[in-house]
């Protein structure tokens, strides 16, 4: 079962990462992707959508030709999870 992480496992888990920022209007996080084209963040998006079907953990995102801007949270906790971290981590890999 995924557990909501409290606010200062939020703090722990997002000192890890550069350039994921909490969102000011709900418990989740949020990074913009830019690619030199479309076709790098179509590329980027079907990775990530393979490995949000791997964990059953999807984003929420909007594409914009070179720009995907995510956010993550973890809907059946209400906030934010180590599920959420785990694709934030996935995403960096394979983002930009």
């Amino acid at each position: 079962m995924v557990e909501k992480l409290n606010e200062q496992q939020i703090k722990e888990a997002l000192s890890g990462f550069t350039d994921w920022a909490l969102c000011e209007d709900r418990e989740a996080i949020q990074k913009t992707f830019k690619f030199s084209d479309f076709r790098e963040a179509w590329a980027f998006m079907n990775a990530c959508a393979e490995k949000a079907e791997e964990i059953n953990h999807h984003p929420e995102w909007l594409n914009i030709y070179n720009k995907v801007d995510v956010t993550l949270s973890t809907h059946d906790v209400g906030g934010l999870s180590a599920l959420d971290f785990k694709l934030a981590h996935f995403m960096d890999e394979h983002g930009s």
